[in-house]
């Protein structure tokens, strides 16, 4: 998702009175659904009356953001067309029923050897990401047409460098790149993507597909291109004996997991007002904001330095003891720690640079903390003197502290609050180093627990995690019932999606 923009409002306020009962008629229920189009199409097939009573059962938050995953899901909606003749879980489902972790097709569908009929004048590509002009024609089609905010202002710039970086690692498969082109211009029109992950959901591991990058030319919106994508990226998964997948999305389908929110740290305040993304507060003032999110100019943990191509080995072993506590997570390889978190960009392409891993290592030579962040900047639309957001996203991080076998689950929740606040706190000065405006991060891991403490501001967005052909019970996501950081239970996502 293109960072939505931060309200700057504290992430634990809440309306405080009596809420008055709703009226909603068939009009207010047209213009209510108008703010979101994925709730729109849930209720596609009632009439008019039907969807003003059912919206009355929502919060006003939830129709304009989309469901709250853990919430009370409405039987009687109708179903996304498409998805309902997909392996996912459903929102008619019975309530409070157990969940038994497991496939939502039990068994393994006969594949098909060729790609299904493509539209007229459009054929299917492979696209070969090893060849620079296919790459660029990639970059060039997710610039161009991929995610925005809402209001138009932003959108994702991704970098060819960050794309090499995020569809070729370790065991990616060609044949996973799938394209659409025009036959007669061959102008890259569609794509989508799938990366291997070895994934685990509570006690089960599995292997999956990470799916990513769907991206339509905004010309062909109207074809309904995008469940003909997703079923092509399906058969060639299941080709390669992949039969579940992970997806994100910013918008509700059924049936999401678990459901993060979006946090953002200001670290250029002055651009980020400029350019529309950080608004000013009514109580404040431009200085009072500047001054608010200065950070210092230099680090304070003892110890912290880049992570080195020797120390692949210490940060494996951290990171998957750390992993091991949350609910969903990934289970990496030493070449995926060396693909993911060591940058490789020459001294002289630093401007190309897509990752930075930082760890803490003490007088024994022992790594005990590590954190990483990566760069995907945002065009900025319609701004004459800022053409883009630099903008980090907190990557994956680990600390010993939370790992510490002779003291209780509080203590140990006590200490790793302190220590994160510590790690956080440098990695904010050396994103501000390398030049960001912004860190962005959501609420899974343990981010709960320094968000508020290192000035972080919710954001408008949410990011919904789904499973294809795999059914568990409701995983948390950081925020509570009203969409408020949930310090006191946390996250079980340990899951960062690009």
């Amino acid at each position: 998702m293109a960072p939505p923009q931060d309200n700057d409002k504290p992430s634990g306020s809440k309306d405080k009175g009596k809420a008055k009962e709703k009226v909603i008629d068939a009009n207010t229920a047209d213009k209510l659904l108008s703010l979101n189009p994925a709730l729109a199409n849930e209720f596609a097939g009632l009439d008019r009356n039907s969807v003003a009573k059912l919206l009355k059962e929502l919060k006003l938050q939830e129709i304009a953001t989309g469901l709250p995953a853990g919430g009370k899901n409405r039987k009687d909606m109708a179903s996304y067309k498409f998805w309902a003749t997909q392996p996912v879980a459903r929102f008619d489902e019975p309530e409070n029923a157990p969940v038994a972790d497991g496939p939502v097709q039990a068994e393994n569908p006969v594949v098909p050897t060729e790609s299904s009929a493509m539209l007229e004048g459009f054929e299917w590509v492979t696209m070969d990401l090893d060849d620079e002009a296919q790459l660029k024609e990639v970059y060039e089609l997710l610039t161009g047409h991929y995610v925005e905010d809402q209001e138009a202002m932003f959108r994702f710039n991704y970098s060819a460098s960050f794309l090499d970086w995020a569809l070729k690692s370790p065991g990616w498969l060609k044949q996973w790149h799938v394209g659409v082109r025009a036959s007669k211009s061959r102008k890259l029109v569609a794509f989508i993507s799938g990366i291997p992950v070895k994934l685990r959901v509570r006690e089960k591991v599995l292997n999956v597909s990470e799916i990513n990058f769907l991206c339509i030319h905004k010309k062909l919106r109207e074809k309904r291109l995008a469940p003909v994508l997703i079923k092509e990226i399906t058969r060639r998964c299941n080709l390669e004996g992949i039969w579940n997948a992970i997806y994100t999305a910013g918008i509700v389908l059924p049936k999401p997991v678990s459901t993060c929110r979006y946090y953002h740290r200001s670290l250029d305040w002055s651009k980020l007002y400029k350019v529309g993304f950080s608004p000013l507060p009514h109580n404040s003032t431009p200085a009072r904001q500047v001054a608010r999110y200065l950070v210092p100019k230099d680090t304070k943990l003892k110890g912290l330095r880049e992570m080195k191509a020797e120390d692949i080995d210490q940060v494996l072993d951290l990171l998957s003891r750390y992993l091991a506590r949350f609910e969903m997570a990934p289970e990496f390889d030493k070449k995926e720690i060396e693909h993911w978190f060591l940058s490789r960009t020459a001294a002289d392409k630093q401007e190309d640079r897509v990752v930075w891993t930082y760890v803490v290592e003490n007088d024994q030579g022992k790594i005990t903390d590590m954190f990483s962040f990566y760069s995907l900047e945002s065009s900025v639309i319609g701004n004459k003197e800022f053409k883009v957001v630099k903008a980090a996203y907190l990557f994956y991080y680990a600390s010993e502290t939370a790992l510490q076998a002779d003291k209780s689950e509080d203590e140990i929740k006590k200490d790793l609050k302190v220590r994160l606040n510590e790690l956080i706190g440098d990695a904010l000065v050396l994103c501000k180093r390398v030049g960001f405006d912004v860190l962005n991060a959501l609420t899974l891991l343990d981010n709960t627990l320094f968000l508020e403490k290192q000035k972080f501001g919710a954001g408008d967005g949410q990011l919904h995690y789904y499973l294809f052909n795999w059914r568990t019970a409701f995983i948390r996501g950081g925020v509570d019932e009203n969409n408020a950081i949930d310090e006191k239970n946390g996250s079980g996502i340990g899951m960062v999606m690009l």
